[in-house]
């Protein structure tokens, strides 16, 4: 998925599956982080039992892509 498509997206929550090829690695590496210091991540998540949800708009704007 590119950024572009991200934006396009009308749901308010994605996955490390649809992030992480964004981010360049492997969407367990961002499980692991979440459920290690989710803080440490630079952008909110939601971790719920042993998945985790990012908020689509907080996510485009640490990207720095958001159009306002």
């Amino acid at each position: 998925m590119t950024i572009e498509q991200l934006k396009q997206l009308e749901k308010d929550f994605l996955t490390p599956v649809e992030i992480a090829p964004i981010l360049g690695c492997n969407p367990y590496s961002i499980n692991c982080q979440v459920k290690k210091d989710a803080s440490a991540l630079g952008f909110p998540v939601i971790r719920l039992g042993s998945r985790v949800k990012i908020p689509r708009i907080p996510f485009l704007a640490f990207l720095g892509v958001l159009d306002e």
